[in-house]
C-alpha cells in the first residue's frame, strides 16, 4: 500500500513515496480508503524537524498528515456509531511513526470518524478535520459569551477561517487584520471589523476597542505582540505552545488539537455546521502523491489561501 514520507528530516524534497503494509480495523475501528489528504502546517513542523522540540519521543520513518476524506470500506467488531461500509467519510489523524494521513488506507477509531457534509468533494472534505477542531478548541478555551469581541490573527488561513466562522456563529464580534488583498476574503467570513497587517497590532486593535477585546485567537504566532489587545481579565490562546507571562489577570492557553481527537460529537456537528452553510471549505490546489514536495513547498513559502490537498484518487 502506498504512502507518502520521509526518512530523514529536511526539506520538501526528502517526502518519496513508501509502501506500507496493509491494515485491518479491530474491534471498534474503521477502516478508510482514503481519497484526500490535506496538507498542513504541522505537517511542515514534522518534516523539517522541528516537531522535536514538541514531541521528544518523535521517530523516523514517518508518514505525516492529521487529515482524511475517503470511504469506509471494513469496520470491525462493536461499532457503536451509525458510521458503515460505503460511507463517505472525514476524520482527524494523530500520526505516529508510518501511521499518518498521507496514505491511501488508513484505520481509526470509530468515534474520529463522522461522515463528510452532503455535497462537499473528498478534495474539499479533507481540509475540514484537524483545522475546524483547533479552532473549535481555542474557541472553548476563550471560554466568550455570545456578544463578546474576539480578535482573530491569521484570519485568511484555514485555521483562522474557522476560527471567524465559529465565532460568528457562537454569536461573537470578530475583528482580524489582513492585508489588502484579504479584505475580501475576511468580509466573507464574516469579519466584522478589518485593521491593516503590519506592526502596531495592539495599538490597532485599542483603536477600535480601547479597553482590549475579551479574547484573541492566534493563529499568526504574533505571541507576545498581541497579547496588548487583549483586555484585563481577558483570555488568549496560540496554536504553537507559546504562553505568555501572568499579567493583568489574563488567561493564557494553548491550543493543542489532540485533546480532541476522537470527539465524535464536536465534529458532527462542524459537519452539520457545513452543510447549514456556516462553514466554508477552501482548497487552494490539489499535487498527487509523486508530487507531494510542491505542496509542501507552497506552504513553506506562504500566502497559500484555503489548504494544499494530496489526491489518492
Amino acid at each position: 500500500m502506498k504512502a507518502v514520507g520521509f526518512k530523514n528530516f529536511g526539506g520538501p524534497e526528502v517526502l518519496e513515496i513508501m509502501e506500507v503494509p496493509e491494515v485491518y480495523p479491530g474491534p471498534g475501528e474503521v477502516r478508510i480508503r482514503n481519497y484526500a489528504s490535506a496538507v498542513n502546517p504541522t505537517d511542515i513542523v514534522s518534516r523539517s524537524g522541528l516537531i522535536a522540540q514538541f514531541q521528544k519521543d518523535f521517530s523516523l520513518p514517518c508518514v505525516p498528515g492529521m487529515d482524511i476524506a475517503g470511504i469506509v470500506d471494513q469496520v470491525g467488531d462493536g461499532i457503536k456509531t451509525d458510521i458503515k461500509v460505503g460511507d463517505r467519510v472525514m476524520g482527524m489523524v494523530i500520526p505516529k511513526g508510518d501511521y499518518g494521513a498521507y496514505r491511501e488506507q488508513i484505520i481509526l477509531d470509530q468515534y474520529a470518524v463522522v461522515r463528510s457534509p452532503k455535497n462537499a468533494s473528498h478534495i474539499e472534505t479533507c481540509t475540514l478535520p484537524m483545522n475546524s477542531l483547533t479552532a473549535r478548541l481555542s474557541l472553548d478555551l476563550l471560554n466568550l459569551k455570545s456578544g463578546q469581541v474576539i480578535a482573530v490573527t491569521g484570519g485568511p488561513g484555514a485555521y483562522g477561517g474557522y476560527a471567524i466562522q465559529l465565532a460568528k456563529a457562537d454569536g461573537l464580534t470578530v475583528i482580524a487584520d489582513s492585508n489588502e488583498s484579504d479584505k475580501k476574503l475576511l468580509n466573507d467570513l464574516g469579519v466584522d471589523h478589518i485593521i491593516p497587517r503590519g506592526d502596531n497590532f495592539s495599538e490597532k486593535i485599542r483603536g477600535i476597542y480601547p479597553d482590549g477585546v475579551d479574547g484573541l485567537a492566534d493563529g499568526a504566532l504574533l505571541n507576545e505582540l498581541a497579547i496588548g489587545a487583549v483586555k484585563d481579565g481577558g483570555s488568549f490562546t496560540s496554536i504553537r505552545g507559546f504562553k505568555g507571562d501572568p499579567q493583568r489577570d489574563i488567561k493564557f492557553s494553548t491550543t493543542w488539537v489532540s485533546t480532541y481527537n476522537c470527539d465524535f460529537e464536536k465534529l458532527n456537528k462542524i459537519r452539520q455546521q457545513v452543510e447549514d452553510g456556516l462553514i466554508t471549505l477552501r482548497v487552494a490546489d490539489t499535487v498527487t502523491p509523486e508530487n507531494a514536495s510542491e505542496a509542501h513547498k507552497r506552504l513553506d513559502a506562504g500566502g497559500t489561501r484555503g489548504r494544499m490537498v494530496i489526491n489518492w484518487e
